[in-house]
């Protein structure tokens, strides 16, 4: 697949993959365990992603026109459903949910790629890619949050890193709206990320451009770190000794800019 909205999808599989083959090894210790999450274990991302996969793959149903769109208080009843689960059961519903959600989109013809809209929170409704992006941008971090709580080394997949900068740097952009708080820099900035052609740009907002605009400071590392930081997930613990943030912003104050979720 080589359009963005195929790239996206085998992506979402690769994820699923490798979270499935973590997932079938964890004891009950370890899934209500710290992930790399603060505030959730283990098993509580995997509720997370789970009750995430059935309300997208709920609204991917109703794009594609098999059912009628998911009324005000789908999301709620759901999120209820799955917190009620005990961690091994959250576990096991995280498995079936994403298999089917990811099952569903690897069925979607290509040649429906472009007429697809999904209906969003967002005034215009979500190309394919675009749909698929926000899933991704849900799915990786989480998968890392998983990870991490195994690992402290855990990095993003390479895949995904690539996608989601692609993303965030073009119709995803909007998310860096919601995700970042340049009021917490001292100043403005534009951060150059070394070795690829990225800024992170810093004024009356947050974006990821690919413009070739005149950087004011450099975050020297792997592009997967930045991503980890606008994710909030680069704490000092999970920060690779490469990663060194030098000119007008420090790596502490960025990491305030993106304080996570």
């Amino acid at each position: 697949m080589t359009t963005l909205a195929g790239r996206t999808i085998a992506a979402l599989r690769s994820e699923h993959d490798t979270l499935a083959g973590v997932v079938s090894a964890l004891s009950v210790e370890q899934l209500t365990g710290p992930s790399g999450a603060s505030e959730w274990t283990i098993a509580d991302v995997l509720s997370h992603l789970g009750s995430g996969a059935e309300i997208t793959l709920a609204g991917l149903r109703a794009a594609l026109g098999e059912t009628q769109a998911p009324g005000p208080d789908f999301n709620q009843g759901i999120w209820d459903r799955w917190n009620a689960l005990s961690p091994q059961d959250q576990a096991a519903g995280w498995a079936k949910s994403d298999t089917a959600l990811v099952t569903a989109l690897e069925a979607v013809p290509q040649e429906r790629y472009d007429d697809i809209k999904v209906p969003s929170f967002l005034p215009e409704p979500l190309s394919l890619a675009s749909f698929t992006a926000m899933r991704l941008s849900e799915v990786a971090p989480h998968v890392w949050d998983v990870r991490a709580g195994l690992d402290a080394t855990a990095a993003l997949a390479e895949r995904s890193t690539t996608l989601l900068a692609e993303h965030l740097s073009g119709s995803l952009g909007f998310l860096l709206g919601f995700i970042g708080k340049p009021d917490a820099a001292g100043e403005q900035a534009v951060i150059e990320i070394s070795g690829t052609p990225y800024r992170i740009v810093l004024d009356d907002r947050v974006r990821l451009t690919t413009q070739a605009l005149s950087a004011t400071a450099t975050f020297t590392g792997p592009l997967e770190s930045a991503l980890r930081l606008i994710y909030g997930r680069l704490t000092p613990k999970h920060t690779p000794a490469e990663v060194e943030v030098t000119g007008n912003v420090s790596l502490d104050e960025l990491r305030a800019v993106f304080p996570g979720f």
